[in-house]
């Protein structure tokens, strides 16, 4: 495989250690990283000869210097981990540097971000990558061999639960902020509708049941499945001496895919560097998914609804 060089936008965030070890794990080269908090010790594990900035304009003037050095010296891909409101401008930036873009779900937080970025790819002839890792596990790629042969036009029953609680740091933090995280939908659970639309087909109808900054709940119809999903950042939802709380049940059945992630991004981005990741069209349906979600008035608890919604006081 040939090693290309990267840079990383983010580095100081949770999800970045999963993109420098990615890196890392296929024998690739980082040489440059920006992230606006310097608390990134965590380069120092995988890539501690990495240039870093602090601010973005030393940052592009840097991969400026690069590109003009030549092929051996450019930057041929950018990593982006930076916050999600950022991240088509971060795109943008990466291809008018004349490098690809991988970036961390989700791709954009609106439809027609998505869009404009298509067009860009055309006028730069660079690609565009997004991380849509759940399609690389074993689980997920044998449900999806089991749905395809199963009967053609049956409607498949799906319950969704992830009970992932965060500290009072959230709410403060930009992922707290419905504008710049997308919400609860969005920033926890836009992998999860990226996987069943995957499997199932687009989206044909969505009503929201409730939503709050902590949790939501609602149902979706796709093409060969309704789907009765419920997200949420409390503790409280949690049974006594869970952590967290991942679960999804096709017709009565649970799906078992609790083990398995550590090496999703590692396989994601092999997958990329040998010409077969995902890309913008490959991410929209999840992106319009979770931006219907959010722009939804909730319809109360009227009809079908999550079963654990029962438990939570309103």
């Amino acid at each position: 495989m040939k090693k290309n060089n990267f840079a990383l936008i983010g580095a100081a965030g949770y999800i970045a250690p999963r993109h420098l070890r990615a890196i890392k794990e296929n024998d690739q080269n980082l040489s440059a990283i920006l992230d606006p908090n310097d608390s990134v010790g965590i380069i120092d594990s995988y890539f501690p000869e990495a240039s870093y900035f602090k601010e973005y304009e030393r940052f592009d003037r840097h991969c400026e210097m690069l590109r003009r050095a030549g092929e051996k010296d450019r930057i041929h891909y950018v990593s982006i981990c930076s916050p999600n409101y950022l991240h088509d401008a971060h795109i943008r930036f990466a291809l008018r540097a004349d490098a690809n873009a991988i970036c961390e779900k989700p791709l954009v937080l609106n439809p027609w971000n998505a869009d404009a970025l298509s067009l860009l790819e055309d006028e730069t002839g660079r690609k565009i990558y997004t991380i849509l890792q759940l399609r690389h596990h074993p689980a997920i790629i044998g449900l999806k061999t089991k749905i395809k042969n199963s009967p053609k036009n049956k409607k498949h029953d799906i319950i969704l639960t992830y009970i992932t609680p965060r500290g009072k740091w959230y709410h403060f933090s930009w992922k707290g902020n419905i504008v710049k995280s997308g919400g609860v939908a969005t920033n926890i659970g836009v992998h999860f509708f990226d996987m069943l639309t995957w499997i199932f087909g687009n989206t044909k109808s969505s009503v929201l049941h409730y939503s709050t900054d902590e949790k939501a709940s609602g149902l979706l119809e796709l093409e060969n499945a309704n789907v009765k999903w419920f997200l949420s950042l409390d503790k409280n939802d949690l049974s006594a001496g869970d952590k967290t709380y991942r679960s999804i049940s096709i017709d009565g059945e649970e799906i078992e895919f609790s083990e398995g992630f550590t090496d999703l991004h590692t396989i994601s981005y092999k997958e990329i560097l040998e010409g077969r990741g995902y890309g913008v069209e490959d991410a929209k349906s999840s992106v319009e998914t979770v931006y219907e979600i959010r722009n939804s008035i909730p319809a109360g608890l009227k009809g079908e609804y999550h079963p654990l919604l029962k438990k939570i006081k309103l």
